[in-house]
């Protein structure tokens, strides 16, 4: 009898993780490694925010809170989602999360049943397929296609719907590929998930990150769509540099959060009693700092999809949200070996460029490979550098 779960042989470690862990050790040993792969900002949390988690341990507030999170701060994420999406929200449709990632694996565990089927729209970030798994369901990914700025069509999503499906899963904008919804895209998926009778959750954490003349636009776009079935993820990590800090929000149907909080009770008790201090005050507090970043990181894409699309053999879209660009590399492939794969090309630009990069093969996009320009425009510059020498050594 083994003494690991069985269910845990299906599930792969976070590729995004990975390549960050081995860039972290080369650094360690002394190697120049420049790192595309974390999703992260590389700003500071804004003072305010650092502040009044100070102040909170100060005054105490270093004990338990209700299992879907602090009045205070549910009021308020509550208040937001009515700014932000038009959506009057009461506080018992929130739940206050460890991360975003903490939000949907608490959805998927309240919502699956043994078989049950979630549609993925591919590529896709690389824990919702196997968080899907841990949760009992059967992940099936929807393709999407670099000429519809890689977002899923009620066609593509017909063709994939069985008699176990239940929820459709929506990330916009995109982690890996940067595609944004417009209005009319997000309307006609979501038409098109509701004549089904699919639940949908949107991971919608990207959401402040939006460039060019593009909008955010939400699963929850107008008064019409059926508020039950749509469940939204949403958190504090990108809008406000607060990846380490651990808050995720979700936002739904009530008997939904009851359940996810049910779960959470008996997993965590609650999300870190200082972080929500924390998200609290970033929620009440200015946004100033996020125009600045925001053209900052308008920048840095602009600098790396023209400085990828000067390499022979890659080709590179200008993506419209989040902080990513995800280039195709297989033309540049064979010049590896006859069955090289995007995860050789990545491999070998580590060893040979000291360039850390993501395969595209765990998104579900062989032959693509993912860059995050959340990191400095020399180190953007240096990188691209580095990458076009090493493969002109190909």
């Amino acid at each position: 009898m083994s003494k690991i779960s069985s269910r845990l042989a299906a599930i792969e470690p976070s590729a995004t993780l990975l390549v960050t862990q081995k860039a972290g050790e080369l650094r360690a040993a002394g190697v120049d490694v420049i790192g595309f792969s974390a999703g992260e900002p590389d700003f500071s949390t804004p003072v305010h925010i650092a502040e009044a988690a100070k102040t909170a341990i100060d005054a105490g507030h270093t004990r338990y809170t209700p299992a879907a999170g602090m009045v205070e701060l549910k009021r308020a994420v509550a208040a937001q989602n009515q700014l932000v999406r038009g959506v009057p929200t009461a506080e018992d449709e929130v739940i206050v999360c460890t991360g975003a990632k903490h939000v949907l694996y608490n959805y998927f565990m309240a919502m699956l049943d043994e078989g049950d089927e979630v549609i993925i729209p591919s590529p896709c970030y690389v824990s919702y397929p196997d968080q899907v798994r841990l949760a009992g369901g059967v992940p099936v990914l929807a393709p999407t296609s670099v000429e519809n700025n890689w977002v899923l069509t009620p066609e593509a999503l017909a063709q994939v719907v069985t008699s176990r499906s239940k929820v459709l899963l929506l990330n916009s904008p995109c982690n890996p590929t940067g595609g944004i919804y417009n209005l009319a895209q997000m309307k006609a998926v979501i038409d098109k998930a509701h004549s089904i009778g699919l639940y949908v959750v949107s991971d919608e954490i990207y959401r402040s990150l939006v460039y060019d003349a593009h909008e955010f636009v939400s699963a929850l776009y107008s008064d019409s769509v059926d508020r039950e079935r749509i469940f939204i993820v949403d958190g504090v990590s990108k809008t406000y540099a607060m990846t380490g800090w651990r808050i995720g929000f979700g936002i739904g149907d009530r008997e939904i959060v009851t359940a996810m909080t049910k779960i959470q009770g008996q997993a965590i008790t609650n999300a870190t009693t200082v972080s929500q201090q924390a998200a609290l005050a970033a929620l009440q507090g200015p946004l100033d700092f996020l125009p600045a970043w925001v053209s900052e990181y308008e920048q840095r894409r602009n600098t790396l999809v023209h400085g990828l699309n000067g390499i022979d053999g890659i080709t590179c879209p200008m993506p419209s949200g989040a902080f990513y660009v995800f280039p195709d590399v297989r033309a540049i492939l064979p010049r590896l070996g006859p069955n090289a794969t995007d995860v050789d090309f990545a491999a070998w630009l580590l060893d040979n460029a000291n360039v850390a990069v993501v395969p595209g093969t765990p998104f579900g996009a062989p032959g693509y490979i993912r860059l995050a320009y959340a990191t400095s425009m020399t180190l953007i510059k240096e990188g691209v550098t580095r990458m076009a020498e090493a493969c002109r050594r190909l």
